[in-house]
C-alpha cells in the first residue's frame, strides 16, 4: 500500500518532468490544438474530481451542519489561490527590471503546483480512511489528470529557457524543479491528515476550491476555441466523463 501511495503522489511530478524533457526532442512547442485539448481534458478531470473525490467525501465526513466545513474549506481554497496570484503579480511588478518573464513564469507555475500536490495528498488520505466515499482508483485518476496538465507546463518552462540561450540540460532541470513541490506538498498533506483526522473534511474542500480556481482561471481560458473547432470543450467533456465514471465505478 505504501508503494502505491508513493507512486501515486509522484505521478504529477513525472508529468512535469516528461514535459520538461520535451526540450531534448522538439524544436518547437506543442501545437495549439494539442495544448488546448490537453488543457480541456485536465480541467474536466479536475472539476469532476473536485466534486466526487473531494467535496462529496468532505460533506459525508462532516458533522452537523454537514455543508459548513465543505463550504468553508472550498472558499478558503479559492481565497488562498487568489492571494497567491496577487503575491505573484506584486513580485513580478517590483522585480520586472531584474527578472525575466521566464523567471516569473517558473515562479507562478511552482506556486500553483503546491495546492495541486495538496489535492493529490488529501485524495489519497481520503482513500485510505474507511467510510469516506473516496477510492484509491479515483485518487490515481486525479493524479493522472494533474500529470496531464503538468506535461505542457514543464514544456513551457524548459523550451523558452533553451530559446533564451540556456543549455538543454539546464533548461530541463529548471522545468523539473518547478514540479518538485508537488510530491512534497502531497506528502506533507498526507502526513497532516494522518495526524489530525478531523481536518480531513476541511482539507478535502480546500483542495477542491484550489483546483476549481486553477481550472476556471487558467485551464479553461487556455482551452479556448481553435480554428472553429472547440477542441477544448470536447477535451473537457471527455475528461469530466472519464473521471466521473472512474470515481463512481470504484468508490
Amino acid at each position: 500500500m505504501i508503494c502505491l501511495i508513493v507512486s501515486g503522489i509522484l505521478i504529477p511530478f513525472v508529468g512535469t518532468s516528461l514535459g520538461a524533457a520535451a526540450v531534448f526532442l522538439m524544436k518547437k512547442g506543442l501545437s495549439q490544438a494539442v495544448q488546448k485539448c490537453l488543457m480541456g481534458f485536465a480541467a474536466g478531470v479536475m472539476v469532476a474530481a473536485s466534486v466526487w473525490s473531494l467535496l462529496l467525501p468532505a460533506i459525508d465526513l462532516s458533522g452537523k451542519p454537514q455543508w459548513l466545513p465543505a463550504a468553508a474549506g472550498f472558499a478558503v481554497g479559492i481565497a488562498f489561490l487568489m492571494g497567491c496570484e496577487a503575491l505573484s503579480a506584486r513580485i513580478e511588478k517590483r522585480r520586472l527590471q531584474t527578472h525575466s518573464q521566464n523567471a516569473m513564469l517558473i515562479f507562478a507555475v511552482t506556486l500553483h503546483n503546491i495546492p495541486e500536490g495538496m489535492a493529490v495528498g488529501v485524495s489519497f488520505a481520503g482513500a485510505l480512511k474507511a467510510g469516506t466515499g473516496a477510492s484509491l482508483a479515483a485518487a490515481f485518476a486525479l493524479a493522472i489528470g494533474i500529470a496531464i496538465q503538468n506535461f505542457p507546463e514543464g514544456a513551457i518552462i524548459s523550451m523558452p529557457l533553451a530559446a533564451e540561450g540556456y543549455s538543454k540540460p539546464k533548461s530541463f532541470l529548471y522545468g523539473v524543479l518547478s514540479g518538485v513541490v508537488e510530491p512534497i506538498a502531497a506528502a506533507l498533506t498526507l502526513l497532516l491528515t494522518a495526524l489530525a483526522v478531523k481536518v480531513l473534511p476541511l482539507l478535502l474542500a480546500f483542495a477542491a476550491g484550489a483546483m476549481v480556481y486553477v481550472c476556471v482561471n487558467e485551464l479553461i481560458p487556455l482551452s479556448r476555441r481553435e480554428k472553429g473547432v472547440n477542441i477544448g470543450v470536447i477535451g473537457f467533456g471527455v475528461g469530466f466523463l472519464v473521471m466521473m465514471v472512474l470515481d463512481v465505478m470504484f468508490s
